[in-house]
Order: structure tokens, then C-alpha cells, then sequence
């Protein structure tokens, strides 16, 4: 009764426009060549409405009918400019009272103006300035392009090429940016066969940047309070990788990939870290949705459970009028080479945030260690344990490896059981058995594989 009355109360301002929860809004590019994508890059709710930009695949304009949306409180829709670009970036500046969506400025009754300069660059990302976060912002592109963006004028200026500033060498997809604890954090999940190096995870203090990883990376999301944890995902061959920034220290975690459909860099449409309820998280990350407490008790990262597993392109969401919506990128013909789809078409889920639960039953697989050398001794990173029913671990090794626990959260690991052997074994967990984290220690020097499957 009480999640009826609920959908009742949240649907009761749409009522007269007789829509009921879930809905979704269908938007669409044109079906004249080239025919590329309309992915949803970004939403969010602004100045009495939902903004609302589409995507297409490339910097060569493969595509046309890309554009900025409002959306009302009844989910009736306008197409307010056309740019024809790949964007997916969204702030709210604060001191301006603007949200930056796109190649766009939006003032609080809903003005828009079009930052002429960035419209032929691929936005993915807006944070706040290190220097004058009252005047600027940085945006980012996908071709590693840092600008400032003067918040009054829209003047864009170039202040760093991280491409060349880092070497990359590779394709590079430049993804999520946040700043926080006197940094800028990019991310890049440049990732195209197994064994790739050339992406990364890269830090910025407006003087020398910083390698944090080479590995595919793809968020970084963060509060301005609440001790300014920043956040970072993204993954490698072995499973997915979380980054915490507390106190100004970088902690790792890993995390199961409930799905191996999102390896690709062209197949991670964007996997965003957001806050939908007020001061709560969710992290969408390789087709698993999980909750994520954007607090570091003790110092540490525990508030992370698994919610479900999907399939869904979801390149942004966010609450809108006590909603959930979720943005996708679902029919593609991508320069027709998908010959069973026409016209490019996207859509936005709205629900309620509660509604991920009947999605898929959380599951995955990961490791913590692929065909690694390791020493006598060494600690592997904290794995995920909580949330899921039947764990495994398989592991193939050349001698005994200690399975450890934290069961606190607060990085204290007890030894929960020892697996000996010098080939190939299994260890199977109790049915139930959960801890915040695991972790493994090699007792002699070998070349290790650890992988636990959870169903």
C-alpha cells in the first residue's frame, strides 16, 4: 500500500497530463545520411524544467538532429537549439546562477546562450575553476582539450593539451572531470584491446600533472562538503577499479564487472557516478548499479553495496521532480553498420530511484590479480564482498594464498581461512557469507590469478 500511495503521490503532478510511472520520453535524430547516434549526453533539472542534450559518435558531424531539450513537469518536450555535436557534460555554477549543459549557458529563467567557440568540440566534462571559480569553469573535451570558459563573456580559452602533456599515443576518449581538494581529476577510458596502457586517470593542481593510472577510467564525481571525497571509476582486465581521494590521499578499490559488454571504450556510453536523492550516490559501472555513501567514515570507503546488473546505455541521470530519470542510447545505426536499425532514437526512463531494484539480481566477476607476478607476502586491493548471495574464488597460484576479511569497513583485515595448494583450486564461500571487503595475500613469490565469480 505504501509504494502505491507513493508512485500515486509522485505521478500527481503529471496527472492531467495522464502519465504514469514508469514513462519514458522518446527522442530521435534525423533518418537522412549519415546516420550515426542520439545518445542522451546529459540531463539536468534547471530553471523549472529538465535540459535534456543529445550525441552523436564522431567530431566529423556524422549525423544531424542532435540537439538541446526542455522537458516540463507534464514530460512535454521542445527542441530549443540544434548543434549537431557529441556533448555530455553538465554544472551548476553557483556564483553565476548558470547551468552549463553542452556548449551551453542556461540562466535561471531559462535563458539559454550557445558557447559558439566549443560547438565543433566534443564536451564531456564541466568543473570548476582552481583559481577563480567565481569568473571560470573548465571544460573538457573528448580529444583531451582542457579550456576556461569565462562564465559572463563564454570566451573559451586552450590551457592545456593533455594529450601531449601525458604522451598519450593511442585514440584517446576523454570522459568524466571533477575538482576538488585543489585539484583537477580527468578521466580517459581510451581502451581498445586487452592489454592497452594508453588511457588513464590523470590529477592537475594548476601547476604539474599527475599519472594516476594508465588503466581505462571513465567518472569523477564529488561534493564541495561532507569531507570532499572525490570519486573515480573505471576499470582494467581484471575487474572494476574505484578511486577514493581522502585527505588528500588516493585509496583503490575493486569492484565486480556484472557485465564484459562495456570493455570496449566505444561501448562505456558513460557510466556515471551522480547524486539522485539528496546526499546519496549511485555508481553505474560495467552494467552494475550500485549504492555509494559519498562519506569516508574512519577514512575509509564502506558504504558500498550492489543494486542490480543490466544492460542499459546510460549516459546520464539525475532526479527531476521526485523522479528518477534515466537517460539511454538505445537504436543506433552508427554509420549503418548495424543494418537492422534506421533512425538513430534515444530515450529517458523516469521512475522512482526504488524501481532499480527489480532489475536484474546484482552478480559479476573479477579478480584481483591476472597472470600477475606477485612476492612472497604481498596484499592484494580490498575486493567487494557484501550484497551478493554465492561467492567463489578461483585462484591458480604456486603456493598458499590467505583470504582475508574486513567485516568493519574501517580497513582492519582479519584472516578468514588460508587456500593451499600449488596449482589451479577453488574456494567456496558459505551461502550468506559477507564482508565489506577481501583480500588475498600471497605466501611465496609466484605468478598469480585470483578471481571471484558472485551469483
Amino acid at each position: 500500500m505504501l509504494r502505491r500511495n507513493l508512485l500515486a503521490t509522485l505521478a500527481a503532478p503529471l496527472a492531467h497530463a495522464a502519465v504514469t510511472l514508469p514513462a519514458n520520453v522518446g527522442l530521435k535524430a534525423d533518418s537522412s545520411a549519415p546516420r550515426s547516434e542520439c545518445g542522451i549526453g546529459a540531463l539536468m533539472p534547471w530553471a523549472d524544467a529538465l535540459w535534456a542534450v543529445t550525441y552523436n559518435s564522431h567530431t566529423a558531424r556524422t549525423g544531424t538532429g542532435l540537439a538541446l531539450y526542455r522537458i516540463d513537469e507534464n514530460l512535454k518536450m521542445e527542441q530549443v537549439h540544434v548543434h549537431n555535436g557529441t556533448h555530455a557534460n553538465r554544472m551548476m555554477h553557483k556564483e553565476s546562477s548558470q547551468c552549463f549543459i553542452g556548449p551551453y549557458a542556461i540562466d535561471a529563467k531559462g535563458n539559454h546562450r550557445v558557447i559558439t567557440t566549443l560547438l565543433e568540440h566534443r564536451l564531456t566534462a564541466t568543473m570548476r575553476h582552481l583559481t577563480d571559480p567565481a569568473g571560470r569553469v573548465y571544460m573538457l573535451t573528448m580529444e583531451g582539450l582542457l579550456f576556461e570558459v569565462d562564465v559572463q563573456t563564454l570566451k573559451a580559452t586552450v590551457v592545456v593539451n593533455v594529450i601531449e602533456q601525458m604522451g598519450i599515443k593511442a585514440r584517446p576518449h576523454f570522459k568524466g572531470g571533477f575538482t576538488g581538494q585543489g585539484r583537477v581529476v580527468i578521466a580517459n577510458n581510451g581502451f581498445y584491446n586487452y592489454g592497452d596502457n594508453d588511457a588513464g586517470l590523470f590529477e592537475w593542481d594548476g601547476k604539474g600533472w599527475n599519472v594516476l593510472s594508465r588503466k581505462p577510467h571513465m567518472d569523477c564525481a564529488g561534493r564541495q562538503d561532507m569531507g570532499g571525497v572525490i570519486f573515480c571509476s573505471g576499470w582494467d582486465e581484471m575487474s572494476v577499479v574505484l578511486w577514493a581521494l581522502v585527505k588528500g590521499k588516493w585509496q583503490r578499490y575493486r569492484l565486480p564487472k556484472s557485465s564484459q559488454a562495456f570493455n570496449h571504450a566505444w561501448q562505456t556510453e558513460w557510466m556515471r557516478i551522480r547524486e539522485v536523492e539528496t546526499e546519496h550516490y549511485l555508481l553505474d559501472i560495467h552494467g552494475g548499479m550500485f549504492e555509494l555513501q559519498p562519506i569516508a567514515f574512519e577514512d575509509r570507503i564502506w558504504g558500498i553495496k550492489p543494486i542490480c546488473q543490466h544492460l542499459r546505455i546510460i549516459p546520464d541521470y539525475t532526479a527531476f521532480r521526485g523522479m528518477l530519470a534515466l537517460g539511454g542510447n538505445q537504436t543506433t545505426p552508427n554509420a549503418d553498420n548495424n543494418v537492422v536499425v534506421g533512425q538513430p532514437q534515444a530515450g529517458i526512463w523516469f521512475g522512482v530511484t526504488d524501481d532499480l531494484w527489480k532489475w536484474g539480481k546484482p552478480g559479476g566477476w573479477g579478480g584481483v590479480w591476472r597472470k600477475s607476478v606477485v612476492k612472497a607476502g604481498e596484499i592484494s586491493e580490498p575486493y567487494l564482498m557484501t550484497g551478493y548471495d554465492k561467492k567463489v574464488l578461483h585462484i591458480k597460484a604456486g603456493g598458499a594464498v590467505k583470504i582475508e576479511v574486513d567485516f568493519l569497513g574501517d580497513g582492519s583485515f582479519e584472516t578468514y581461512a588460508t587456500s593451499s595448494g600449488t596449482s589451479y583450486r577453488t574456494f567456496l564461500f558459505p551461502a550468506g557469507f559477507s564482508a565489506h571487503w577481501v583480500r588475498l595475500v600471497s605466501e611465496v613469490a609466484t605468478t598469480a590469478t585470483a578471481e571471484f565469480h558472485y551469483t
